[in-house]
C-alpha cells in the first residue's frame, strides 16, 4: 500500500490541476501493466490526507472539482498572497512583450532589425528577455558591424505549450479576415498583431506561480 501511495502523490503533486481518481488509475495501470484496483487507489489517497494533515505540513491533500490537489494550509494563505502579490511585480513590460514577439515570428533577427520595426531603442528588453531565458542569442548577422541575432528558447516553447515554432499562431490569424486573404503581412505589419494572446500569457507566466499551491 506504501508503494501504491507514493506514487499517487507524486501524480498529483506533479498535476498543475486536480487528479481524478480515474486518472490515476488509467496512468499507473498503464505504468506498471497491470489491473489496479479503484479501491486501493481511494485507500492511498486517504492514507496521504491523514498523513498532510499532521501539523508539521504547510500543505493538505483536498478533493476539489472532482479530483485531488496539493493545496497550501489556510494558515499559509496570507504569506503565499504576499509572494504572488511581489511576483506580479515582476511582470514583462509592454516593450518586452512586443520585443519577444517580434523574435518569435522574424527569428534569427538583430537588433537593429527590431529596433527599425518598433521604432524605439529595444537594449532594456532585450536584457530581460535573455534574464529570463526566454531567448538567446544565436550567432551574429553578416550585416554591417555583424549585429548580435536572437532567437526564441525552448522555455520559451515550454511556457507555450508548443512543440516548434511552426505551431505559432499565424500573423494572419489576428486581422480582419477581408484584410488578410492572400496577404503576407510585412515585417511593420507584424507589430500591428504581436503580440499574440498566447505569447502574452506564456511571458508573464515566467516568474508566477498558480494560486496558493505547492505543485510548481
Amino acid at each position: 500500500m506504501e508503494f501504491l501511495k507514493q506514487h499517487v502523490e507524486a501524480l498529483i503533486f506533479a498535476s498543475p490541476q486536480p487528479v481524478a481518481v480515474a486518472d490515476l488509475k488509467a496512468v499507473m495501470e498503464e505504468a506498471f501493466q497491470a489491473p489496479i484496483k479503484e479501491a486501493d487507489i481511494l485507500k492511498a489517497i486517504e492514507a496521504a490526507k491523514a498523513q498532510f494533515q499532521q501539523e508539521q505540513y504547510s500543505f493538505e491533500l483536498i478533493e476539489i472539482a472532482g479530483g485531488w490537489q496539493f493545496l497550501t494550509k489556510g494558515a499559509y494563505h496570507t504569506t503565499v498572497a504576499i509572494h504572488l502579490r511581489q511576483a506580479t511585480k515582476k511582470r514583462l513590460s509592454q516593450a518586452a512583450l512586443e520585443t519577444l514577439a517580434l523574435i518569435a515570428y522574424k527569428q534569427p533577427v538583430s537588433r537593429p532589425e527590431i529596433e527599425e520595426i518598433r521604432g524605439v531603442n529595444c537594449d532594456y528588453a532585450l536584457q530581460k528577455l535573455l534574464e529570463k531565458e526566454l531567448v538567446f542569442i544565436a550567432g551574429r548577422s553578416d550585416g554591417p558591424g555583424r549585429p548580435l541575432l536572437y532567437g526564441t528558447t525552448e522555455k520559451f516553447m515550454d511556457y507555450l505549450g508548443i512543440n516548434s515554432l511552426t505551431d505559432l499562431p499565424k500573423p494572419k490569424d489576428f486581422k480582419d479576415e477581408e484584410n488578410s486573404v492572400g496577404e503576407i503581412p510585412s515585417a511593420e505589419e507584424l507589430v500591428t498583431v504581436l503580440p499574440t494572446e498566447a505569447v502574452v500569457e506564456a511571458a508573464n507566466d515566467t516568474e508566477q506561480s498558480p494560486p496558493i499551491t505547492n505543485n510548481q
